[in-house]
């Protein structure tokens, strides 16, 4: 596990373009925190990282949005609309994401329903803009570097 801390909206960029360094096809990445804390900001810098040219912005009302264009695809989703694990489920977001990144915001809700190798981070205000990160790794995350994120 590694905690960290940024105290502004650009280093809150800056963590998720290192985070971006240690992924690739088929990682899974769930984001927790209540609403504000910068899910989405961290994803943004998730995608600069991962070279994707499109801005960022949170699918809450579209579940997913899936980016192409970057060194690897990534898939973006919100879960806090879903009613249930099934309807997650009946998404398939996983495969989608098989050849790509999987970022799913809210993802302390269907934790039980993803891959056992995951990466969770978990967001925090802390001050005006100050954010708190602990970033926890589960399964073969618990064999790779996490350093260089810190």
């Amino acid at each position: 596990m590694i905690t960290t801390r940024t105290d502004s909206p650009e280093e809150t960029l800056a963590l998720g373009r290192r985070l971006a360094s240690v992924l690739g096809p088929g990682d899974v990445v769930l984001l927790s925190g209540r609403l504000g804390t910068g899910k989405t900001l961290l994803t943004s810098g998730i995608a600069e990282g991962l070279g994707v040219p499109d801005q960022i912005s949170s699918p809450t009302f579209v579940i997913a949005r899936v980016y192409r264009d970057g060194l690897v695809p990534l898939v973006h989703a919100d879960v806090y609309r879903l009613g249930s694990i099934l309807e997650f489920e009946d998404l398939d977001l996983e495969e989608t994401a098989a050849n790509g990144v999987l970022v799913i915001e809210w993802g302390e809700a269907i934790e039980e329903a993803v891959s056992m190798d995951r990466l969770v981070v978990e967001l925090e205000i802390d001050g005006e803009t100050g954010r708190r990160f602990r970033i926890v790794p589960f399964g073969s995350w618990l064999d790779r570097s996490l350093e260089e994120v810190a």
